[in-house]
């Protein structure tokens, strides 16, 4: 994960860091986007969040609450 990490946010970005508030904001979206966005070909090349919404589509196919 930090390697991951290290290559997409630190080194891809290149950015000019004015400080750590820059580098905490810019790991927060990239957390938020590898949980949630990426696509995981495990599931089926959809991403994480697509994924849960499928299957509780499939276990409450019409949305009501149990």
């Amino acid at each position: 994960m930090n390697g991951l990490y290290k290559t997409e946010v630190i080194e891809y970005l290149k950015a000019d860091w004015q400080g750590l508030a820059d580098v905490q904001l810019a790991t927060l979206n990239w957390v938020d986007w590898f949980n949630k966005k990426r696509v995981h070909s495990a599931l089926g090349y959809v991403s994480p969040f697509e994924f849960e919404a499928m299957y509780y589509d499939k276990i409450n196919p019409l949305g009501h609450v149990a």
